[in-house]
């Protein structure tokens, strides 16, 4: 009994002890704060998820970026390299084109396709048979034509060129003997070109053409600037150049005492010792332009026409004609005019010797139907017309006897010049008739230009026309043609030119091509009919026919 009351005793105890209210504990707040503690873990759980998904769009937004630039890159890698592969294409399509070209221009027989199908330059019926299928007269008609009507109308060519160089010698001695000396230009001896000279003029009246060349006096001279000497210029002034009038105490290039240093014991014998080259004024350069040095040609052009004028009052009374200047804008065109009623007319054009060779330097040229542009008035246009007379004279040697070169020009200079009194002048003139002849002289071997081939080389020669228009492009026959015999002496300078386009206007001037066009295709459909009918009516003086002419 008193043991079970020990132990209730000892539990009441115990209770008491142990009650909460008695004793509190440091750990009676513990489950208060594992709630707090619980909750903000929570809340930073949620941040943290927060914070992921967060992350996560970041990373997915960078991914997508990523993604976006490789597609960039591997688009702009493509494009290079079809640029690439484009740019290659381009450079082969190129340098094919150029080999097709130059293979063109070389070897090809006809015309340029290009310049058949065109909208700038497109003219109807230019495509099919060469000469547009024309027949011309066979080989026994155009013998009777040659015969009885261009031989017989130029039977009187070489009186009419000796009365000319007579009277033509006595107006230039009187010119010389007006001259004073020591101011005026000093004329030279003429020298005779172009088809009176050559043997196949046609036209009439028959017109000699002469060179007067003339040099200035003491102290002054000529130095002639060609124009394949310089690099800058232009395509329309290609055959032109400058003639410079040079003192001789300043010719830098003749004497070289101003680059030197002589020494005490030389001494120059051209300009001394104590010489100093004074600045020329303009006023006392002899027919320069104004502030030039160099000749102008419209001085050139009045000068001559008083000193013609002068020389011809000299020595009228001593001549039953009267002489009047032919073309007002033509200083050297003169006419006689016999009592008569006739007239000879004639043409002296002053010109400058090229340096030591057969080139002159030309003032004006006899008219001929071009488009070009009107040149400066220090332009002087290069003549090649006595290398032209010697480059027939040395090919007439070569061919056979009675070789039909010279028919095949007449007759086809005969038709331009009835086709241009029809519809006017165009074009294409006699000087581009003759340097297609050049072309194919050089070109033909000289069997093929006997008598017997007169109607196969004269449609040969109207053939190289068509040819030469449709492409509009005719070379000159001397300016950068290396294949122009050595034994002419031409200068070298001009043979490594680069060619000369006859033809160059037509490119510029559509007009002017068209018209010519229209005018040579109906040149060629008047032929036939313009050979019967001269054929038949022959004057009567011309029954008595001369020997065949032939260049001496």
């Amino acid at each position: 009994m008193a043991l079970g009351l020990f132990r209730v005793c000892l539990v009441v105890v115990t209770a008491i002890v142990n009650h909460p209210l008695l004793f509190p504990r440091e750990n009676a707040t513990v489950p208060e704060n594992e709630e707090d503690i619980i909750r903000k873990m929570q809340v930073l759980e949620e941040k943290l998820h927060l914070e992921q998904l967060r992350l996560e769009e970041e990373v997915a937004q960078l991914a997508a970026q990523k993604e976006a630039l490789e597609r960039v890159a591997e688009e702009a890698q493509q494009q290079n390299e079809s640029r690439t592969a484009w740019d290659l294409w381009s450079t082969l399509c190129m340098i094919l084109f150029l080999v097709i070209e130059v293979w063109r221009q070389d070897h090809q027989d006809g015309p340029s396709p290009e310049c058949l199908g065109g909208d700038e330059d497109e003219l109807p019926g230019l495509e099919g048979a060469p000469l547009r299928g024309l027949i011309l007269p066979n080989k026994a008609t155009l013998d009777h034509f040659y015969e009885r009507c261009i031989r017989g109308a130029t039977a009187d060519a070489a009186r009419t060129r000796e009365f000319v160089e007579g009277f033509v010698d006595d107006l230039l001695e009187a010119l010389r003997s007006l001259c004073n000396r020591d101011r005026d230009m000093e004329v030279e001896d003429f020298i005779g070109v172009d088809s009176m000279y050559e043997n196949w003029q046609v036209d009439k009246p028959l017109l000699c053409h002469l060179f007067v060349p003339f040099i200035p006096p003491e102290p002054y001279h000529f130095r002639p600037e060609l124009w394949c000497s310089s690099l800058s210029v232009p395509l329309n002034r290609q055959g032109y150049g400058q003639i410079k009038v040079v003192r001789a105490d300043e010719d830098t290039l003749g004497c070289i005492c101003g680059k030197t240093k002589l020494g005490e014991d030389l001494l120059c014998l051209l300009h001394g010792k104590n010489h100093v080259a004074q600045p020329t004024s303009e006023a006392e350069d002899p027919l320069c332009a104004r502030g030039s040095p160099y000749l102008d040609t419209m001085q050139v052009m009045k000068w001559f026409q008083v000193a013609l004028t002068r020389a011809w009052h000299r020595i009228a009374h001593k001549y039953e004609f009267d002489l009047a200047f032919g073309q007002l804008d033509t200083p050297g065109s003169l006419r006689i005019r016999f009592r008569s009623g006739k007239f000879m007319p004639f043409q002296l054009i002053p010109v400058i010797q090229c340096d030591d060779s057969d080139l002159y330097f030309v003032s004006h040229l006899p008219r001929e139907p071009c488009g070009g542009d009107q040149a400066s008035s220090t332009d002087w246009l290069l003549s090649f017309a006595v290398y032209e007379r010697h480059f027939l004279r040395m090919t007439s040697k070569a061919l056979p006897e009675g070789a039909c070169h010279l028919s095949c020009l007449q007759i086809a200079s005969f038709l331009l010049s009835k086709q241009r009194r029809l519809t006017g002048p165009s074009g294409l003139g006699d000087y581009h008739l003759k340097t297609a002849l050049l072309h194919l002289l050089l070109s033909r071997r000289p069997a093929d230009w006997k008598a017997g081939q007169l109607d196969a080389r004269l449609r040969e020669l109207l053939c190289f026309l068509e040819k030469s228009l449709l492409e509009k492009k005719l070379h000159h026959f001397f300016i950068g043609n290396r294949k122009a015999p050595e034994a002419l002496g031409l200068p070298e300078a001009v043979r490594r030119a680069e060619p000369l386009n006859l033809f160059r206007p037509f490119v510029l001037q559509r007009s002017l091509y068209r018209e010519t066009m229209d005018s040579f295709y109906e040149m060629l459909k008047n032929a036939p009919v313009l050979i019967s009918e001269y054929s038949l009516h022959i004057p009567s003086d011309h029954a008595n026919l001369p020997p065949k002419a032939v260049i001496r």
